[in-house]
């Protein structure tokens, strides 16, 4: 007796550009194994929807200004597997997503084929090799990994806190604020990027998504 089918995989969208995520859904009507289920504008307006999803296809660059680390995480505590969706002409930001545990890096301009090949295989449970994630991962030496614990201080230090809101905010003294930013400077440094006053401090939190991006230098 043949047994009933097996549903189709549960696809979700997050991008800002209306029309990707309506060339999406086209192309995913032509599919029998895959449904766009919901595309949005952010992690959160899909979450809201549902959290009964298969593989999200996930834009680096969004419009509220959320790291693509952050959007990552969120998705991976629902248990959502990602696959990134982008221009792909941000290392930085591809670095970071490749090491926050994605499944892999699928450029915009990619032929369907090439996209749909991928979500296959991320759906499988495998990575994605590809051009952009591997060169992210193996050669890109100017991206600074940060602890939870140094990535907040450099977030609320960069972002124009004082040192002394710093340390109320996170429970720890001034001293230890001013030590760990002196810390994430010598890290930058060492990489060649270095990062001598607050303002540098704040590009480079930009630049490798732990702050967002301004609204004026958004696409």
């Amino acid at each position: 007796m043949t047994g009933s089918p097996r549903r189709a995989w549960r696809i979700g969208v997050v991008d800002d550009h209306e029309q990707i995520v309506r060339g999406m859904r086209a192309t995913l009507d032509e599919q029998t194994d895959m449904d766009l289920v919901v595309g949005a504008g952010t992690v959160a307006d899909l979450l809201a929807v549902t959290d009964d999803l298969d593989l999200v296809l996930l834009d680096l660059r969004l419009d509220d200004g959320t790291s693509p680390i952050t959007n990552i995480e969120t998705l991976q505590q629902a248990e959502i597997p990602t696959l990134v969706y982008t221009s792909g002409d941000d290392v930085y930001l591809v670095r970071q997503a490749a090491s926050a545990g994605v499944l892999g890096v699928v450029r915009k301009n990619s032929p369907v084929s090439e996209l749909l090949d991928a979500m296959r295989q991320a759906l499988a449970g495998d990575t994605v090799p590809g051009i952009d994630w591997a060169a992210a991962i193996d050669s890109d030496a100017g991206f600074v990994e940060l602890s939870p614990q140094l990535r907040r201080v450099l977030e609320l230090y960069a972002a124009g806190e004082p040192t002394s809101r710093v340390a109320t905010e996170l429970d720890i003294s001034a001293e230890t604020v001013t030590d760990y930013v002196n810390r994430i400077r010598r890290r930058y440094s060492s990489v060649g990027r270095p990062a001598p006053t607050k303002t540098d401090l704040y590009k480079r939190a930009i630049e490798d998504g732990w702050l967002p991006i301004p609204r004026r230098f958004r696409r």
